[in-house]
């Protein structure tokens, strides 16, 4: 049979995602279903939807979750709360699915594709711009940002092993000396009864740390968090980490647990604890905690915060690609 493609939405996808027929690659946690779907229900409005799905006969080859607005199309999200986007193809068939999408994209009047936050082995980089650049298109790459991530080892003695003598002593002595002021617990949150009383907890710490976490947790903001969150915590890939001194709250994060990584996507803390590096005890607890769990990866984001590198964060750079299609 040829291939064909056809129109989807965000709630389609979700069959795709649970059917073990299907061989796709989702590469991250901001393209999943789910996800997109919680964007999109806050952020979406201004541009249209355009989620165009390649078949070979009844085999998915490829899905392209794109918006467009005044002939540009985009990656579904937004760099500001989504780290990374790209394309979700059947390994193997990248090329294959990118020579039929560009043809498609023209069809339909597409004129420039603007994909942004894009990781080194991302399907764009990787296949997208080349076979751009050898039909004529022009094609512009340039780095936009930086994330962090560790590659876990086995065990927690082997990752204090991985850091500087000075940041491992930092990591030791402030552990000890939280613990020295009274009884600590440090847990993963992660039922769905218990998050939303976990979220409030964690917008109270959120802006009372820091000023800019204020002015950016807008209405808009804070609907988009919690409708991520119960939609994150439906499909039980949400964690909350949460550290507690003698049942009082000092830090929470937002992470999200996927493909064998944890993403730290958020955080926040009791001011009344700077001192003692309550925010930063948090984050270490988690990784400790994400060690124990056997994952290979803790993901710290984008930004450059000086606290990933102590913590043995390791660069990667993300790219900003421009396609014309003329």
């Amino acid at each position: 049979m040829p291939y064909s493609f056809s129109n989807d939405d965000l709630s389609g996808l979700k069959r795709h995602l649970n059917d073990p027929d299907q061989n796709l690659h989702w590469p991250s946690v901001f393209v999943l279903p789910d996800w997109m779907q919680a964007w999109w229900q806050v952020f979406g409005c201004e541009t249209e939807m355009m989620v165009r799905t390649l078949r070979d006969g009844e085999k998915v080859v490829g899905i392209a979750p794109l918006m467009v607005k005044d002939g540009q199309a985009s990656l579904i999200g937004d760099p500001e709360v989504c780290d990374y986007l790209d394309f979700i193809i059947v390994p193997g068939l990248e090329e294959n699915f990118f020579h039929h999408l560009l043809d498609d994209l023209k069809k339909n009047d597409i004129g420039h594709l603007d994909l942004k936050h894009l990781r080194p082995e991302s399907t764009v980089l990787t296949h997208l711009a080349g076979t751009a650049e050898s039909r004529g298109y022009t094609v512009k790459i340039s780095k936009e940002a930086l994330s962090l991530e560790i590659d876990l080892p086995a065990g927690w003695e082997e990752y204090l092993a991985s850091l500087s003598g000075k940041q491992r002593h930092e990591v030791r002595r402030k552990l000890r000396r939280l613990s020295e002021r009274g009884e600590i617990e440090y847990c993963f949150i992660s039922h769905p009864e218990e998050i939303p009383g976990a979220m409030d907890v964690f917008f109270r710490m959120f802006v009372e740390s820091r000023q800019d976490k204020a002015t950016f947790l807008t209405e808009k903001m804070k609907s988009f968090f919690i409708s991520l969150a119960c939609a994150m915590a439906e499909t039980g890939l949400l964690k909350l980490g949460l550290l507690k001194m003698e049942e009082r709250p000092l830090s929470e994060i937002m992470c999200f647990d996927y493909d064998g990584c944890i993403y730290l996507y958020n955080s926040g803390y009791d001011p009344d604890y700077t001192s003692l590096s309550a925010g930063l005890i948090c984050k270490i607890l988690a990784i400790k905690a994400s060690i124990e769990q056997g994952k290979r990866r803790f993901d710290f984001l984008k930004g450059s915060e000086l606290y990933k590198y102590q913590l043995g964060g390791q660069e990667v750079p993300l790219y900003h690609c421009q396609i014309t299609l003329e």
